[in-house]
């Protein structure tokens, strides 16, 4: 047992919130996101406050601490691609995590390859193992953070991930994540472990 304890209020002066929060709730998953201005430049950038936020109809939701280009494009536009940032892409995503200016297409910047969308105009990353097309559903205002919720239209897959039963398989995703402080993690060891359906289920 651990010989003490510390508690900390996160209102307190002096107290990083948002680095505890950073540093507390992981690993969590990255939405590589591709977007255009109302303008026509696009943009790509990664978001680690992204989760599912809906099952029926599927809906994914991240979050824009303070306001970004990503933001302000899926506002003007209404689309957006998650993109699934993978291990072998890794020192690309945290490059376009760098402020770059609005009127700038990270993409092309630094090399990514990208390829057409087919139901919505920004362009998916070419070589991500998958990617989300999707329609803005609603956006939350909290605090100095902006929830954003995203109606999925098409999920793009590259055949080599599948598994025999036909879904993707987390060994060959190679899914990236991010951890506390400049930590990233890699491909998760994976256990296998049936839900218990029933009280009765669950073993004594």
């Amino acid at each position: 047992m651990p010989s003490s304890w510390r508690t900390v209020d996160p209102d307190d002066d002096g107290v990083d919130g948002y680095r505890w929060l950073n540093s507390v709730v992981l690993p969590r998953p990255i939405a590589w996101i591709s977007t255009v201005s109302a303008d026509g430049v696009p943009n790509l950038a990664p978001h680690s406050f992204f989760t599912v936020a809906c099952a029926h109809p599927p809906m994914v939701a991240f979050a824009s601490v303070t306001r970004k280009d990503t933001l302000t494009n899926v506002e003007a536009t209404g689309e957006l691609v998650v993109n699934l940032a993978s291990e072998p892409a890794m020192a690309e995503v945290n490059a376009t995590s760098a402020r770059f200016a609005p009127e700038v297409d990270e993409a092309a910047a630094l090399g990514i390859a990208t390829s057409p969308s087919h139901r919505v105009a920004p362009a998916r990353v070419a070589d991500a193992p998958v990617a989300l097309e999707c329609r803005l559903h609603s956006t939350q205002e909290l605090g100095d953070t902006t929830l954003v919720v995203a109606r999925v239209l098409l999920v793009v897959v590259r055949e080599d991930t599948l598994g025999e039963d036909g879904y993707p398989l987390v060994d060959r995703l190679r899914p990236l994540s991010r951890l506390g402080r400049n930590e990233w993690g890699l491909t998760p060891r994976v256990v296998a472990l049936d839900r218990p359906r029933r009280p009765e289920d669950i073993p004594r």
